[in-house]
């Protein structure tokens, strides 16, 4: 979100210098605004927050890798959580985040009063069906049970996955907010409902789970391989992206890591590294 600009205060007079330094908005300003209205040290590291896998894997390789051609000073901040990241962008304590996608953002902006906004998409995580009891789709069966993403759009996203693969029936038209009381046939399924972050966990208690991407990969499970079912990425539009406070945009630190995160070095590295299970959403809009 931020560069370093040199300030230059030409004056004859202290009272003259100290108006230079206060001045806004010239060429010769050493910050720029953030959306408080307050300055931002372009001089000092951005600092993301992130999931731990992939996202601060990815942020670690820009860090690693490709930050310091551009001047960046990156630090990455990692939260296992789908809470705190937005709640401290808001408050000013991270620069920005790098974790969810816009149904999700839309739901927590919409109910904590929040303005966090994206700015680039960068990744796809195929959301899939997992489990250690059963070996094809086949095996589910009635009067199993499975764990489902308790968040609003998680949730839903998941439900739909399910319907898709006929696994239970949606009301028509509730799209990705239907909840466990929109489903109209459970064909004899019970569900369970957790913190995302826990739903890898609780594979061995129950027949099933429907885990997010990244959790799915912090337990050492592959989408692409050990996934019953998985999420199409045509057409998908839960892209994964860089998001800070709205008025933050166009902060210069912030520029450069959405540039270097939508790099042809990243691109290589989030196919090379996961082998289908993190999809690069280059090119597609963010909001």
């Amino acid at each position: 979100m931020r560069k370093n600009i040199k300030l230059t205060a030409l004056a004859a007079t202290a009272t003259a210098l100290a108006l230079g330094l206060t001045a806004c908005g010239s060429s010769s300003d050493p910050s720029s605004t953030k959306a408080d209205g307050g300055k931002t040290d372009e001089s000092k590291p951005l600092v993301i927050a992130a999931s731990p896998s992939p996202h601060a894997d990815i942020l670690n390789f820009v860090k690693d890798k490709l930050a310091a051609k551009e001047g960046l000073k990156l630090e990455v901040k990692e939260f296992t959580d789908y809470v705190l990241p937005n709640t401290a962008t808001q408050q000013g304590q991270v620069d920005g985040n790098y974790f969810q996608h816009k149904p999700y953002l839309d739901d927590f902006n919409k109910k904590n009063g929040t303005t966090i906004v994206p700015v680039v998409n960068v990744h796809l995580e195929p959301l899939g069906l997992y489990s250690k009891k059963v070996k094809t789709l086949a095996d589910i069966k009635a009067g199993q049970t499975i764990a489902v993403p308790n968040d609003t759009t998680n949730e839903g996203r998941a439900l739909q996955l399910l319907a898709a693969n006929n696994l239970i029936t949606l009301k028509e038209g509730v799209g990705t907010g239907a909840k466990l009381s929109d489903i109209t046939d459970k064909k004899g399924l019970e569900f369970k409902e957790l913190e995302a972050a826990t739903v890898p966990r609780a594979l061995n208690d129950v027949d099933a789970a429907v885990i997010n991407g990244n959790y799915a990969i912090e337990a050492n499970l592959s989408p692409a391989e050990d996934a019953l079912i998985l999420e199409k990425a045509e057409g998908n539009p839960y892209a994964n992206f860089l998001a800070v406070k709205d008025g933050n945009q166009d902060d210069p630190r912030i520029q450069k890591l959405a540039k270097l995160l939508n790099s042809d070095d990243v691109k290589k590295f989030i196919e090379e590294k996961y082998q289908g299970s993190v999809i690069p959403a280059f090119g597609t809009p963010a909001s």
